[in-house]
């Protein structure tokens, strides 16, 4: 699928239901789709991630937004998924256009066998013709295997079809500098770097699972894969093609001009952290500079429990994340190894290894174009250096 042929369109939950009565709003639904169908029509394939599904569910089981529990949300999201999907096929058959539903977990982005199945399943979906709405399967995510919200996930739906646009609608009309409803809080029509505003998004709607903070994490993700990505208020005639066609106020997330190959993006937009090392300042620049494996005498710390071909996140001595990648290692086999720098590899693990923790084909240096994770707590080494500072 061409790049320029398809955008991604995250829809917010308050947009889909009625905050008060918990139903789909039909409305926004019908406007939104006949959009959907005018951008078809000008040979633009569109992908919806829909939130919803809870709010929708939540009547069936008994229970409000405000005092559900996680296994409240979960069965809500069984009963409510049926209902959001019907109301987007029965509006879809108006506009002559099937949907299709697709149910992804966590797993589903960070492990990449997986990824490639999703995204083949959706680019077969798209050359059928067929609009796939993509969702996490939230009747059964546990805390570990969540992606916790439906803007990252759409960004990463964005990333791994190789949109040109992602669009967040919401119920604003965009960025401010501060809370849009403080005093002299000020629009931003334009953003380069996500950073310098994350401060001053903190908060989520009721019926949602993120706030700007997560819009403005999925909008780093979308830049960092050439995908320029637009912030706007979803209560519009022509809700998309506006946007799309600047008729109106929206805020405009700048793509990177010079994207990262579909691997090395992978690697470094994480949705989880799965484990992280501590390494040298020293070698944390050679890395920046250029390509350099990291080996088992250069572990000063390890936190986490982690398998063979987790991505891991490394951080420096002063607790600086300064990059990722893919370990050869579990957590038990590398604390083993780094333990016991002096001794053979293959009579500590019982089979050959070079001790190469992550080959530099594997390892992605952060070049100041992504969000930074903090560093966790704990992870030292008994008898062989010092955990990075946090």
């Amino acid at each position: 699928m061409p790049q320029s042929n398809t955008v991604v369109v995250k829809i917010g939950s308050t947009l889909v239901a009625n905050s008060e009565r918990l139903t789909p709003r039909f409305g926004f639904i019908q406007r939104m789709l006949e959009d959907v169908a005018r951008l078809r029509e000008r040979g633009t394939n569109v992908i919806l991630c829909s939130s919803g599904a809870v709010a929708l569910g939540l009547k069936i089981v008994g229970e409000r937004p405000e005092t559900a529990g996680v296994s409240d949300k979960q069965a809500a999201a069984a009963c409510g998924m049926p209902i959001l999907t019907n109301a987007y096929k029965q509006i879809g058959h108006e506009f002559d256009f099937e949907i299709a539903q697709v149910l992804l977990t966590l797993g589903d982005f960070e492990d990449h066998r997986r990824f490639l199945n999703t995204r083949n399943t959706v680019f077969r979906l798209l050359e059928a013709g067929v609009m796939p709405i993509v969702n996490e399967n939230d009747s059964i995510t546990t805390e570990e295997i969540r992606v916790g919200d439906n803007d990252r996930l759409a960004a990463k739906v964005a990333q791994m079809v190789d949109a040109k646009d992602f669009i967040i609608l919401t119920e604003v009309d965009g960025l401010f500098d501060r809370h849009p409803d403080e005093e002299g809080a000020e629009f931003i029509p334009e953003v380069t770097d996500v950073a310098p505003f994350m401060e001053a998004t903190k908060g989520k709607s009721t019926l949602g699972t993120g706030g700007m903070t997560t819009k403005l994490m999925a909008a780093n993700i979308a830049q960092e894969a050439g995908v320029t990505t637009y912030i706007a208020h979803g209560e519009h005639d022509n809700p998309l093609s506006s946007v799309l066609d600047g008729e109106r106020r929206a805020t405009k997330f700048i793509a990177h001009d010079t994207p990262t190959t579909g691997w090395e993006r992978w690697i470094a937009n994480r949705l989880q952290m799965a484990g992280s090392i501590g390494i040298s300042d020293e070698l944390a620049d050679e890395i920046a500079e250029g390509n350099r494996a990291i080996r088992r005498e250069d572990i000063l710390s390890i936190d986490g429990d982690f398998s063979r071909g987790d991505v891991l996140h490394i951080y420096d001595q002063q607790g600086q994340e300064r990059a990722r990648g893919l370990s050869d290692f579990t957590s038990e086999e590398l604390r083993v190894l780094a333990v016991n720098p002096h001794l053979d590899a293959e009579q500590l693990l019982g089979y050959k290894t070079k001790g190469e923790v992550i080959r530099d084909k594997n390892l992605v240096a952060l070049e100041g174009r992504h969000l930074l994770w903090d560093a966790p707590e704990g992870g030292e080494l008994s008898g062989h250096g010092e955990r990075p500072a946090s």
